[in-house]
């Protein structure tokens, strides 16, 4: 390929990326709120289309209208992957993997009736209402909780390990109170299904202790458990609290070309994910 054909080439993907990931052009920001309507459109047919009596009056015109959003939406996410310099960077994203979630449930109706109730998925496509609407101050606080949350994983393993032993001698102790004389209790998983179901304060009350011991420790377990919920939060909450003194500030929201990235600062010449120049929506 010559360098004028070359130059052509980079330039018309250049501006299929700027229409379908830009939201700083007049452009990016109109196909971006076409495609929120789109999505928003085909989830209400979805759900529409799980009511019985909808279905049988308007089932063909459901079918065809997911049809068309599909087709839509197959080819938007082809153009995704054109327009940006390394797809499987996009593919393997976090809205990459959506996108294509978002189409396979139709083509999937071919071999596994019913599956076009899982395009519920592309209600996830919707947080792009975010970046379009440059609300990106809430992205940014998305990422300091996933940031927490990651930072808490050493501690919330621990305290998950330690709970699971806690449920395993709480239901070992109630299947030996309550076994003999309660038929709910006639197994050791039994009893720990109803220890986990008890200490997370859920109380099904499918199972329930008949003896006054049984009962006694049933409700030492609930108290305990309004104390094992609050664990978990404060770890999380410390770290919500320490990352939140790094938030950056003055970012826009231009996509990276090659790795599909957005969030830079407002005077980034260069990706700071991959170190691809980036390139100033028009």
């Amino acid at each position: 390929m010559s360098s004028h054909k070359k130059r052509e080439f980079h330039s018309s993907r250049e501006k299929i990326h700027e229409v379908i990931f830009g939201t700083e052009t007049k452009a990016g920001k109109t196909f971006d709120i076409i495609l929120l309507i789109c999505i928003l459109a085909s989830v209400v047919v979805v759900v529409l289309e799980s009511v019985p009596s909808y279905d049988a009056k308007y089932g063909k015109f459901f079918k065809a209208v997911e049809w068309i959003f599909t087709i839509f939406f197959t080819i938007e996410y082809i153009l995704r992957l054109y327009s940006v310099y390394r797809p499987i960077k996009y593919a393997t994203s976090f809205f990459g993997i959506i996108d294509l979630m978002s189409i396979i449930p139709t083509y999937l109706t071919f071999l596994f009736a019913g599956s076009q109730s899982l395009m519920v998925v592309r209600g996830l496509r919707l947080l792009r209402v975010f970046r379009i609407f440059k609300l990106a101050n809430f992205l940014d606080e998305s990422k300091i909780i996933i940031s927490a949350l990651r930072a808490s994983r050493a501690k919330i393993s621990v305290f998950v390990v330690f709970i699971l032993i806690m449920v395993c001698i709480f239901g070992s102790v109630m299947y030996l109170v309550e076994g003999s004389d309660n038929s709910e209790f006639d197994s050791i998983p039994r009893s720990i299904y109803w220890a986990i179901v008890t200490l997370t304060t859920v109380g099904y009350g499918d199972i329930s202790p008949d003896t006054p011991l049984g009962q006694f420790i049933a409700a030492f377990i609930m108290i305990a458990g309004y104390a094992i919920i609050a664990v978990p939060t404060g770890i999380v909450t410390a770290e919500v609290i320490n990352k939140t003194g790094d938030k950056k500030v003055g970012f826009t929201n231009r996509t990276c070309l090659y790795c599909s990235k957005e969030g830079h600062d407002e005077d980034a010449e260069h990706c700071k994910y991959c170190g691809e120049e980036l390139h100033k929506d028009h």
